[in-house]
Formats: C-alpha cells, sequence, structure tokens
C-alpha cells in the first residue's frame, strides 16, 4: 500500500550542510538526454530530488523520461502530476498535491479519488502536499489551468492559515509555490510567516532564478527549494551555484 516513507523522512530530515535543491523537469520544454545531464549534476553537486511534470504534457514521453533519469543518477524521481493522467509505476513516488490555496473541488479532492485505486497498486511512495499558490506577478500556467486565484504575495495571513488548516487535516508537507515562469518568487516574509506556525516540511517554488533568490528562500526557512524553468535555459554552472546556495549553512 503506498504510504509516506522512506524519502519523505529523508528528505524532511536533511542535515544543515545538504544541498536543498529540487529540480523540476517538464518533458514538453527539455530532451531526455539534456534532463539526464542535469539530473547527473544535480545529485554531483549534493542535490536532493527530482520532479517530473507538466501542465500539459504534450509528448507522451514519462516513461523514457524517468527511465532516463533513473540510469543517470540515484536520486529520488517523484512525479509532479499536471493532471490524473501524468502518473507512472516506475517512479520512485508521487507529489499528492491537493490545491488548498483555490475551491476547485476536483483540485482538493476529485482527481484524488480517481487515482486513489491505482495509486494503492502503484508501489509508490504517496507524499501528501497542501499545494499553495501565491501570486508570482503574472498569470501562470497553473493558476490558468486550475482556474483558481493565488494568495495574494502580501497576505501573509492568508498563507499561514491555509497552510495551518493543511497540517491540521493531516497533509505532510507545504508547498508555497509562485507558478512556473512567475516574475516574482515567494516573499521571504511569507516564507517565514508560515515556516513559524507549521511542523511539516516546507517546499517553495516558482520564480527562483538567482543563487541570491535561492538562499534568500532557504534563509527564511525553505526546507526545500525547486527551480525548474531557469535551468532550461542556463548553463550547468548555474545549477552547481543554485545547489551551493541551497546550503543551509550558507544561506
Amino acid at each position: 500500500m503506498p504510504q509516506t516513507g522512506t524519502i519523505y523522512e529523508k528528505l524532511r530530515t536533511r542535515p544543515a550542510d545538504a544541498a536543498r535543491l529540487v529540480l523540476l523537469l517538464d518533458p514538453d520544454k527539455i530532451s531526455p538526454e539534456r534532463a539526464a545531464r542535469l539530473a547527473f549534476l544535480l545529485e554531483k553537486n549534493g542535490g536532493a530530488a527530482l520532479l517530473l511534470g507538466s501542465s500539459m504534457l504534450l509528448q507522451e514521453t514519462l516513461g523514457l523520461f524517468i527511465s532516463a533519469l533513473k540510469k543517470a543518477c540515484s536520486l529520488p524521481v517523484l512525479i509532479f502530476p499536471g493532471s490524473g493522467l501524468q502518473l507512472h509505476a516506475a517512479a520512485d513516488g508521487l507529489m499528492l498535491l491537493s490545491l488548498v490555496s483555490g475551491r476547485n473541488a476536483d483540485l482538493l479532492i476529485g482527481k484524488h479519488v480517481e487515482a486513489a485505486p491505482w495509486l494503492h497498486k502503484s508501489g509508490l511512495e504517496i507524499l501528501s502536499t497542501a499545494y499553495i499558490l501565491v501570486d508570482g506577478g503574472r498569470l501562470t500556467s497553473v493558476q490558468y489551468m486550475s482556474q483558481t486565484l493565488p494568495v495574494p504575495a502580501a497576505k501573509n495571513d492568508l498563507a499561514v492559515a491555509t497552510a495551518l488548516a493543511s497540517e491540521m487535516l493531516g497533509l505532510k508537507q507545504v508547498y508555497l509555490e509562485a507558478g512556473s515562469g512567475a516574475l516574482n518568487p515567494v516573499p521571504p516574509t511569507m516564507i517565514r510567516a508560515v515556516k513559524e506556525y507549521i511542523q511539516v516540511p516546507l517546499w517553495v517554488g516558482g520564480g527562483i532564478r538567482t543563487p541570491q533568490q535561492c538562499a534568500a528562500a532557504v534563509q527564511a526557512g525553505a526546507d526545500l527549494v525547486v527551480i525548474g524553468n531557469v535551468m532550461e535555459e542556463e548553463e550547468d554552472a548555474h545549477l552547481e551555484a543554485m545547489c551551493r546556495a541551497s546550503v543551509k549553512n550558507n544561506a
């Protein structure tokens, strides 16, 4: 039966001198060869994990990508599903996202009910995640596809209350997400406010393009920092710099 287990515990208990960087790879925007190269570099530089998913997943290549990533490194490969169609048993686990910042019932529980029988048999480790969209300064794919409003970037109290309610409901981690291609990352003030109130791991992603932004998120309290779009454009050395910046002792 799928459950929160080994991967969750390893991510939750990463030491202060370990990189807290997670790489989100979109099969619609990157080749398997490039994805494998980045996965190798992420592990070489002490990164934490790989996420694999897309808003659309126009190419039927999820299995191919998982195989390429597993050949390139030993980091956990977690599916970050943009829809219920993005499931594959060859991955190590799945981020079971409940879009708690919105009021779309399908994305709060409906799609989860549809996927539950398959997930139960899959053997994937399930990481139940409170997914909180934060306004990153422009309309993002996740906002458009989910048809939900993000938490305003200046409303720390709303983010805190949403994260607290999620933890009380039993979700195992909180993900503050400014969205792919966001103009602005989640503000450090919001990260700090949420971290002060919750006990579960805090993930932060969206709009983080520079080592300085990465370090600011970690310093504010992010347990894991997710980057994606930036590595579709930058050179390998940028990933190395982002890994260094995500080490808590360096932030």
